[in-house]
């Protein structure tokens, strides 16, 4: 199919962005990887779409204060490849190399994806398990919201009309932890059925830190708290993992559709969280 009529601007600065922003009509176009399918087959179908490509100011991707922060414009391979992220917040970098082929990964942004909120996208595991936060602007100012609170359920955000992501903030990794992402994959789509972050700190022999963060299982992405808590103070066995991971999918309502029943994702849950923790606790000292 196609689209239907639509006007498109494409601002060169933040402030004429948001200006075009300001009514709560338009629609931001960022990478294109899911809006504009969505468009094709008239799920989608805005009136006004505003292109960020120009805008230099959200493709920066910098360190400060024990913070790094990402720009929304920001793209996968960027993430990826960045030798900042790499030394600094691996985890963060990891996790942009699991997300589709190489042609969205130069296409695709991960404000573009954070504010998309799909359910099974690779991004938000690791920023939960990061304490990621979001920095929201409009025409009148600005706010910082968590990523817990941004990402409300499937396909809803907290973000307001005339509201978009200016940044992703993230801190600087202490030296000494262990970080992994792990994933089922969806063949056809590349997203995860189920995938999990994460982030293991060791002191004195024992798990002194825990942030587990799950994709792909529930209607959005969520922190395994009851895995976190299970984990911090033991040694890490391979028991002390078996017995955590079985608590992955307390409280949670799991997903069935085409790819997968609710039953088959709490058990992959439980593989690939098993998984992760094994390869971050490997890496902690």
């Amino acid at each position: 199919m196609i689209a239907q009529h639509f006007e498109y601007s494409a601002p060169s600065t933040l402030q004429e962005a948001l200006q075009l922003l300001a009514d709560g009509t338009a629609k931001v176009l960022a990478g294109g990887m899911s809006l504009i399918p969505m468009m094709k087959l008239r799920l989608a179908a805005p009136e006004h779409l505003v292109d960020l490509g120009r805008v230099a100011d959200l493709k920066t991707l910098s360190e400060s204060s024990g913070e790094i922060r990402i720009g929304a414009m920001a793209t996968h391979y960027d993430l990826e490849s960045s030798p900042l992220l790499r030394q600094r917040c691996p985890l963060l970098a990891e996790a942009a190399g699991h997300i589709g082929d190489m042609q969205v990964r130069n296409m695709g942004t991960i404000g573009g994806s954070v504010s998309h909120a799909d359910p099974a996208a690779d991004y938000p595991a690791s920023l939960l398990a990061l304490g990621a936060q979001v920095r929201l602007v409009h025409a009148g100012g600005e706010r910082t919201l968590s990523l817990e609170d941004f990402l409300v359920d499937t396909f809803t955000t907290a973000a307001e009309p005339g509201e978009m992501i200016r940044e992703i903030i993230v801190p600087v990794e202490e030296p000494g932890t262990g970080v992994n992402y792990q994933k089922m994959v969806q063949p056809a789509s590349g997203f995860a059925i189920v995938g999990v972050a994460a982030r293991l700190r060791k002191a004195n022999g024992k798990i002194s830190l825990a942030r587990v963060g799950v994709t792909g299982l529930a209607s959005r992405p969520f922190r395994a708290t009851a895995v976190e808590t299970r984990l911090e103070e033991s040694a890490g066995t391979e028991d002390d993992i078996r017995q955590a991971v079985a608590l992955i999918a307390n409280g949670v309502e799991a997903n069935t559709d085409i790819h997968a029943s609710a039953n088959y994702r709490k058990q992959m849950a439980q593989v690939y969280a098993a998984r992760a923790l094994r390869a971050a606790l490997a890496g902690a000292l």
